[in-house]
């Protein structure tokens, strides 16, 4: 197969991808957020819900848990993403990563103007490979550095690089649905607070569509794939 078509395809389908993916976070509602940990289930509902619907779209997706030990500068943790899996047209399989509040992870106290800008150019949802993820995480980890050094400030270890990586490349557990033992169907009081991420979400990803919808060029259908190049090709200069 051409290498370049291979490029291409695996680019198209991601941008596909991420377009459904947008989509689906737009049309959860308050309601499909019932079946939950009981107590503070800190988002797990919003992405089982997004599962779901992507599976009902023929995806193989799931929710990863990974849990990790600490050790000298590294607090011990445990965390949740989603990740796809997918056959391409050379008969490999990729694994894709979605974590649906990519940005939250790289908000510092006090940023300057010069990370903020920075931190704008992520986006909302993270789509996209391992190896592309712990790129992001390194440019910004170095830029928070910078950013924390000009006001006399440490980086907390829960910003450092190695407890980001940990997030996502600690052993983990695919689950397609929450586990009867510690998800339970609880009231619409104890989902107050992943409600309202829900809407944070949900808020902070129509601004950003419509914000291409302003810069997207006439006719030009690959607008998205070309958008997350220069983005990607933009933090990696920094």
């Amino acid at each position: 197969m051409n290498s370049l078509f291979y490029r291409h395809s695996v680019a198209q389908y991601e941008s596909d991808l991420l377009s459904l993916v947008h989509s689906l976070m737009l049309s959860i509602k308050d309601t499909d957020l019932y079946l939950v940990k009981a107590g503070l289930c800190n988002a797990s509902c919003i992405r089982f819900s997004l599962v779901k619907l992507l599976r009902l779209a023929g995806y193989d997706a799931a929710v990863c848990a990974s849990r990790w030990q600490g050790g000298g500068k590294l607090p011990g943790g445990d965390y949740e993403y989603i990740d796809v899996i997918h056959s391409n047209n050379g008969g490999s399989i990729e694994r894709l990563i979605i974590d649906i509040d990519f940005r939250s992870h790289f908000e510092i106290a006090r940023a300057v103007d010069s990370y903020d800008r920075i931190l704008k150019l992520l986006p909302v949802v993270y789509l996209g490979s391992m190896n592309r993820l712990k790129q992001y995480l390194q440019v910004m980890v170095e830029a928070a550095k910078s950013s924390l050094n000009q006001n006399s400030m440490p980086l907390p270890p829960w910003r450092s690089l190695a407890y980001l990586q940990a997030k996502w490349h600690s052993p983990y557990q695919r689950h397609l649905s929450p586990d009867e033992q510690d998800f339970s169907s609880t009231k619409s009081y104890d989902h107050k607070q992943c409600s309202e991420n829900l809407k944070r979400l949900q808020s902070r990803l129509r601004s950003e569509i419509d914000e291409e919808r302003l810069l997207k060029p006439m006719n030009d259908n690959n607008w998205r794939v070309k958008r997350e190049r220069r983005r990607h090709s933009f933090l990696r200069g920094l």
